[in-house]
């Protein structure tokens, strides 16, 4: 029992000595053998903590569900409401991709890389994912870090970790920059061109221009601004929480998707016909005529409405009018004959 327990204290203090040390080779070659251990222990643990929360907090999650299931119904009706209005879009310009584009996945911590540090994570890797290109780490709705397929492995280097580079605007002017990790909770953006006015609490959102993350998703506030040789230099503190690294979205590509393979040749819009311009130019007449459809004197009214409608429709209205003067001449002239006929009756 004394030579066991020997010779397995002797073996996890070589694995942290490997561990600690500089040596990248050594340090992968066991992390690609020690990683598939720890997740699939990882995702046991998990499905028994699930099973555990599904039966004894069964109360409070259908609860949470609920409140959750009514933003998403209100999320849900605005979405369709805009692929609505997108669909004449798509119409015009039929050479646009169509959506939905699957462009984000969800990753989830492994390990650290380094027990003495909690910049560097280790992520489970998603499908088709590209090597040597930079994956946008988003922690909620916050950013949280950059990913890297290195080794084989799906590196994470939080906002703390000087690795972690991505292009910024900074205030209400949009002042561009680049941030840069420095240590826990903080990040330094250089490259601030000198006449942009960077004041302190000036909230930092990213440009979406350096193909890593989609625009306007925040990162932090600044606290200090300096001025250097020929650019300004802001320190920001940022949102994300670094020492609980669970559950990420991963941004598998930030590209705004609806204007991708756009070609002006092949766009389709809607040209007026002759009929439908003359109804534009005689709009005022329609109304004219629906108004008059209340009244009894037209009878019918014709298929096509043109501008000689109103003057067909007008003269018939003192037709009428004329009617009951004639009849009215006509009594008077009877009775004018009737003294005439009496009058000659006396003589």
């Amino acid at each position: 029992m004394k030579t066991r327990l020997i010779i397995i204290v002797m073996l996890l203090m070589i694995l942290t000595v490997l561990l600690t040390r500089n040596d990248e080779r050594i340090a992968d070659t066991l992390l690609g053998i020690i990683n598939p251990i720890k997740q699939n222990y990882k995702n046991f643990t998990q499905n028994i903590e699930d099973k555990s929360h599904s039966y004894i907090f069964q109360k409070e999650s259908i609860e949470k569900l609920n409140k959750e299931n009514r933003i998403l119904r209100k999320r849900l009706l605005e979405q369709t409401h805009y692929i609505k209005q997108i669909k004449n879009i798509y119409d015009a310009l039929p050479s646009l991709s169509r959506l939905p584009v699957h462009n984000i996945s969800i990753t989830e911590t492994i390990s650290y890389v380094k027990l003495n540090s909690f910049s560097q994570i280790i992520l489970t890797k998603p499908k088709a994912l590209k090597k040597n290109k930079l994956y946008g780490l988003i922690q909620g709705t916050v950013v949280a870090g950059i990913a890297q397929i290195r080794n084989n492995q799906l590196y994470g280097y939080l906002t703390s970790d000087y690795k972690c580079r991505f292009s910024v605007f900074i205030g209400k002017n949009r002042a561009p920059g680049i941030a840069m990790g420095v240590e826990k909770n903080e990040m330094i953006i250089k490259f601030i061109p000198k006449w942009h006015k960077i004041m302190i609490g000036d909230k930092v959102i990213t440009s979406g221009l350096d193909d890593i993350f989609f625009a306007d998703i925040p990162v932090g506030i600044v606290t200090k601004v300096e001025v250097q040789s020929s650019y300004k230099v802001a320190h920001i503190k940022t949102y994300s929480d670094i020492f609980h690294p669970k559950t990420f979205f991963l941004i598998n590509d930030p590209k705004a998707t609806l204007v991708q393979n756009f070609d002006s040749n092949a766009t389709y819009l809607a040209i007026p016909s002759p009929a439908v311009h003359d109804q534009e130019q005689n709009r005022s007449n329609i109304i004219t005529v629906e108004h008059n459809q209340t009244l009894p004197i037209i009878s019918s009214i014709p298929g096509r409405i043109d501008q000689t409608q109103e003057e067909i429709i007008e003269p018939e209205a003192p037709l009428e009018k004329v009617e009951p003067s004639k009849k009215v001449k006509k009594k008077k002239r009877s009775k004018k004959k009737k003294f005439e006929s009496e009058d000659l009756d006396l003589f």
